[in-house]
């Protein structure tokens, strides 16, 4: 199994964050276009900011506003107050989200968010015309997971169709490709 994989969820956001934030210093173009339909770097970047405050804030958690102005601050500021929410002592208490129960704040932190970090680095680096170095066993564990919930993520309407591959693609390819991106976005 891999580093990512075997991570405490604090060590696990701290990989992913800077897998995800080599992306952000390697874009140069902020407006281009990303495998998310009507998304462009930019928004990638802006989506991982914004979104998460209030999901933590409806379980009673509240993260401070950044400023989207630059997207490098913007990332380097949300992504150093999550780390500091995994390091710190509120990591082990109970978290309850009216939607997703109760749990450990940094397995809610983990499960939600991490997650999408990762999934998103895929989107920002095909932006940019990259393939990202993403980890293939946490990649396999993530569609693994999400396999039985396909029905329910589709529906959602978070997660386009599903594009099909090769049964011996790269792990990294296969999630991407299940969440709706086209695995040749960038090629």
């Amino acid at each position: 199994m891999s580093a990512v994989s075997n991570a405490s969820p604090a060590e696990r956001h701290r990989i992913v964050a800077a897998g995800f934030a080599d992306e952000v210093a390697a874009t140069t173009d902020w407006s281009a276009r990303s495998p998310v339909e009507e998304w462009t770097a930019r928004a990638v970047v802006d989506h991982l900011v914004e979104w998460f405050p209030a999901f933590l804030e409806a379980g009673g958690v509240e993260l401070s506003e950044v400023s989207a102005d630059d997207p490098v601050d913007a990332w380097a500021a949300r992504t150093a107050e999550i780390q500091g929410l995994l390091d710190g002592d509120d990591a082990a208490r109970d978290f309850t989200h009216p939607y997703v129960g109760t749990m450990p704040l940094a397995d809610a932190v983990d499960r939600f968010y991490t997650a999408d970090v990762f999934m998103h680095t895929w989107d920002l680096a095909q932006a940019g015309g990259r393939r990202p170095d993403l980890d293939h066993d946490f990649a396999a564990d993530l569609l693994a997971g999400m396999g039985p919930l396909e029905d329910m993520l589709r529906s959602s309407g978070q997660y386009g169709p599903a594009y099909p591959v090769s049964s011996d693609v790269d792990p990294a390819v296969a999630l991407a490709a299940f969440i709706g991106r086209d695995p040749r976005f960038a090629d």
